[in-house]
């Protein structure tokens, strides 16, 4: 690739946090990140009107009952040869090319139901009261072929993913955009798993130990329904719909509960050699195919509630075309995510993608109308936080001129933080800079 001119501010940004060295994404604070989209091109990018804040479409709320859904320029449908187990594979045959600044229609399944091939779908769903005609055929279809996609090595992870997307132009390098413009339940129904040892409560916690008292859930399945994903979950079915012109979760009797919905997964392929594990210091797959449980500098399971629509999501690109994989959706899900999962639900999104050239980011972020949204990710939480707040420390210094002890001054008293999820072993903890408060924006 021939070399080509970055564009850079110097900020001679000195942030204590510059000694902390994690491997969970290469040298966070070194002078790499002086050429980071923060710290090297945002200012400039905006003034330019390349990238714009993150706008509403017209069907903002999709959703059963919502406004008229917002238009796309491509549909990439959920048919098995554009869906991948549980992984991102680098440079496999697109799903889509597709243009800077176009818009796509991406169908996603939820894995719940549809990834145990002992079990067919119509059993799972029908052990839940589910009726044939409420189960998506694609996901039949992606049933069908999971015998052959673990006899040849094709399945990596838990999560179905849609994709990969390409971007013309996108080289390493460079950052994409994604805005979220709309997103609709596919089914009229979801799942969230508890168990006695899922989620925060799961062995590989420090603090777990032998003997420490359970949760009041059965360790064992109801009679009558099936295993599901995991062996000893108790599966939840959660059925929604729209009550006084709102989409909501009917949880139980007298709590009914607004659905939030948004991808836990939007990723770019990762960098050739690198992986992220489950755990730290964990050998590479050896399907050398990056796993999608464990979030990283490429995105991923990040399962951030509040990349729902009128979200726009920053990545960088690692590969050529960046190659964009989206699933793992969800309907409703708090900060934390603490038993594990969130109610899975198969969902529809529509977004735009947009290439910014010549400019790098080190980790995913975002943006809303009302904030920026920063992420620390790693796999022990105090330092996820750390990150979290360095990166809000040099977004500050960066595009809004603080020194780095005003920045630091104000990430405490007027920056939200939150788990955003902390049971995916490698932890996100997002940061949420209000945009009221510059004089600018009000």
């Amino acid at each position: 690739m021939r070399p080509r001119t970055r564009e850079r501010l110097r900020s001679g940004l000195r942030c204590p946090c510059q000694r902390w060295e994690f491997d969970i994404s290469t040298n966070h604070w070194s002078s790499a990140s002086r050429r980071s989209l923060l710290a090297a091109g945002l200012a400039a990018t905006f003034a330019a009107g390349v990238a714009t804040p993150a706008q509403a479409s017209p069907g903002d709320k999709g959703g059963r009952g919502g406004p008229k859904p917002a238009k796309w320029n491509h549909h990439l449908k959920s048919t098995p040869d554009k869906l991948h187990w549980g992984g991102y594979p680098i440079g496999w045959k697109p799903g889509l090319t597709m243009r800077s600044g176009e818009t796509v229609r991406v169908d996603t399944l939820s894995h719940q139901g549809f990834t145990n091939p002992d079990i067919h779908p119509r059993d799972y769903f029908g052990a839940f009261g589910v009726k044939p005609n409420e189960i998506l055929p694609d996901g039949l279809a992606f049933w069908e072929t999971l015998p052959e996609r673990q006899a040849t090595g094709k399945r990596y992870g838990g999560h179905i993913l849609t994709g990969p997307i390409y971007i013309e132009g996108a080289e390493p390098g460079d950052t994409i955009a994604i805005d979220i413009l709309d997103i609709d339940t596919r089914v009229p129904y979801g799942f969230n798993n508890t168990a006695p040892t899922g989620g925060v409560m799961a062995t590989f916690y420090p603090g777990w130990r032998e003997g420490d008292e359970g949760l009041d859930i059965p360790a064992e399945i109801p009679p009558g329904l099936p295993a599901g994903v995991w062996p000893d979950v108790r599966t939840h079915l959660y059925r929604t719909g729209v009550y006084r012109g709102e989409e909501v979760v009917f949880f139980a009797d007298g709590i009914i509960i607004p659905t939030q919905k948004f991808m836990g997964i939007i990723a770019v392929a990762s960098p050739t050699g690198e992986f992220i594990g489950n755990t730290e210091g964990e050998a590479p797959p050896a399907t050398g195919v990056q796993n999608s449980t464990p979030p990283g500098k490429f995105g991923g399971n990040m399962d951030v509630r509040d990349l729902n629509v009128g979200t726009k999501l920053y990545l960088p690109v690692f590969q050529p075309g960046a190659q964009i994989f989206i699933g793992d959706p969800h309907s409703c899900q708090g900060d934390g995510e603490v038993s594990g999962t969130a109610i899975e639900h198969s969902l529809a999104g529509t977004f735009r993608i947009t290439l910014i050239k010549n400019v790098e980011t080190e980790l995913p972020w975002a943006e809303t109308d009302d904030h920026w949204i920063m992420m620390g990710i790693h796999w022990d939480l105090d330092r996820a936080m750390r990150i979290a707040v360095a990166k809000t420390v040099d977004f500050l210094v960066t595009t809004q001129g603080l020194t780095a002890p005003k920045a630091y001054s104000f990430a405490s008293i007027a920056v939200n933080y939150h788990n955003a999820e902390v049971v995916d072993r490698t932890q996100v903890v997002t940061g949420y800079i209000p945009k009221s408060v510059f004089k600018g924006r009000r």
